[in-house]
């Protein structure tokens, strides 16, 4: 006697692949940590790197990156703006890279990316963040 499959469990064994097959990338492809705040948005923290989108006017988050470089005492390396993407440079007293990317995302949307370092350093980050978010 020939057992046949039903379409159904045919289809719920092509997503459970394809599920398998994506946690198996997600592992492989690096660090990943994802927090989300109830009405915030996410926060992911992925090779290195903090992003997250604000619901922000862009040169508002802009003025504050820079005040919360000078309020953590951090020495300012350099600064490119314009009015679509801003990228803020500047070095800890132990003298690691902090680099702030901003992209102008339309209005009221604003994101935002920190690495510190070469590898990054997430705690570090998370404060520049919190930092930044509490200038606004």
């Amino acid at each position: 006697m020939k057992t046949t499959l039903s379409p159904v469990s045919h289809s719920l064994r092509r997503l459970l692949a394809a599920v398998l097959l994506g946690v198996s990338l997600a592992a492989l492809s690096g660090c990943i940590a994802v927090a989300a705040g109830a009405g915030a948005s996410a926060v992911a923290y992925v090779r290195g790197e903090l992003e997250t989108n604000l619901n922000y006017d862009y040169n508002k988050v802009v003025d504050s990156a820079r005040s919360s470089i000078k309020e953590l005492e951090f020495a300012r390396v350099s600064e490119n703006k314009d009015a679509l993407k801003a990228v803020l440079v500047a070095r800890t007293a132990l003298d690691k890279k902090v680099e702030i990317t901003i992209t102008n995302s339309g209005k009221k949307l604003t994101n935002i990316k920190i690495r510190v370092g070469l590898f990054g350093d997430e705690a570090l980050s998370m404060s520049i963040l919190d930092k930044i978010k509490s200038g606004i």
